[in-house]
């Protein structure tokens, strides 16, 4: 109200419309009441009145208090709904909700709605983030990038292993409610499990029987053959060489059909790449492919190479292939469709070379990537 403006009571404004309704006209109670003809039209309007329903009728004014009030109550109920996440946290999380949503609703009444006084809350603007916080944002930008540079494959165990690796310390737990505050976790997508064949197979010589374990490179292979389908070529084949004590796959090769040419040329790719001058062992499962009799008189030229076979219907005689294969679709084949064959061939050897060998850690060996493993072994020998 303006300084100077006369203020009535209920009582008279209530009086002058009753003087109305009577008959009175604006000008006599404008004469006789010294009050502008406005003022008194403003009274009647507020005082007029509104039906509701047929049992209840109430004044303009009253009408109108009543949708502020009701315009309040929806806006309260939409910050509860907006703030129901944060209400049960911690009153951080609350203040930055209020923050985040001030230029739609009153922080007055925020406050109100949320229980929180608005003194905290400006005290909260005002306050300079913790070394805590500041620690904490700081490990999440590492967190996020190490996460971005796996391809968003890894999971706590090797973030934490790679936060170490930088200097950061913090426990595998810590490690969890970060990534979980980040909305990231490691890729999880069940793989393809080709149709088992009833074909009879001839039991052979299991030289390793599960003795994953190998003093120095080049003493132990693991190979096998997985499935890779494409759009335009259907199903394409892999065939891959792994030695067990770095994890390295040595040598791999590509094929359209599955033959005994295609694990063969993945072998001598890895005494290719491997030049062994010492005895190995070569371990496979029972396919045609490693039974052939090509297949055996070229493991014989060698004069290097023992053939080890896993056990008839015992998968995890050679689960150190599996796994690499199995991390192969997780981590690749199962997040695209290729389109061809030479679009799978270009992912795999992106995958292999430049992520799998050289920059993915792997806790059986210590957390290192197979080749920081593989070079540390020769540096060794």
């Amino acid at each position: 109200m303006a300084r100077g403006q006369k203020q009535y009571t209920e009582e008279f404004k209530n009086t002058i419309v009753e003087l109305y309704n009577s008959g009175k006209s604006l000008a006599e109670l404008s004469s006789e009441y010294a009050l502008s003809k406005s003022t008194i039209s403003g009274w009647v309007k507020k005082k007029k009145s509104v039906t509701l329903d047929k049992n209840t009728t109430i004044t303009a004014e009253e009408y109108q208090a009543m949708q502020k009030k009701n315009k309040q109550l929806e806006e309260e109920l939409e910050i509860l709904k907006k703030g129901y996440g944060h209400i049960r946290k911690e009153v951080t999380t609350v203040f930055e909700f209020i923050t985040n949503n001030k230029k739609y609703h009153d922080i007055k009444l925020m406050c109100k709605v949320l229980k929180v006084s608005r003194s905290s809350y400006y005290k909260y603007l005002h306050k300079k983030p913790s070394n805590r916080l500041l620690e904490n944002q700081k490990i999440e930008k590492e967190i996020l990038k190490i996460h971005k540079d796996s391809k968003n494959n890894y999971g706590a165990i090797k973030i934490n292993k790679e936060l170490k690796a930088k200097g950061i310390i913090i426990s595998i737990k810590k490690t969890q409610r970060l990534m979980s505050k980040l909305g990231i976790k490691s890729i999880i997508i069940k793989k393809y499990r080709p149709a088992s064949s009833k074909k009879r197979i001839e039991a052979q010589e299991n030289v390793l029987k599960r003795d994953f374990s190998a003093t120095t490179i080049n003493e132990k292979w693991v190979t096998d053959i997985t499935y890779i389908h494409t759009i335009k070529d259907g199903w394409c084949y892999l065939a891959s060489v792994m030695d067990l004590y770095s994890r390295k796959i040595i040598g791999y090769a590509m094929c359209k059909s599955i033959d005994t040419a295609l694990a063969l040329q993945a072998v001598k790719n890895a005494i290719k790449l491997q030049k062994p001058t010492k005895p190995l062992i070569l371990h496979s499962d029972l396919g045609c492919q490693y039974t052939s009799s090509a297949f055996k008189d070229y493991i014989e030229s060698t004069k290097l190479i023992t053939h080890s076979f896993i056990g008839k219907g015992c998968p995890y005689d050679n689960a150190c292939i599996g796994s690499f294969h199995a991390s192969l679709k997780k981590e690749a084949v199962h997040l695209v469709k290729y389109f061809d064959y030479d679009a799978a061939r270009l992912a795999i050897f992106e995958y292999i070379e430049a992520w799998y060998n050289r920059k993915r850690i792997n806790g059986g060996i210590g957390y290192l990537t197979p080749q920081k493993c593989e070079d540390l072994a020769r540096k060794i020998s």
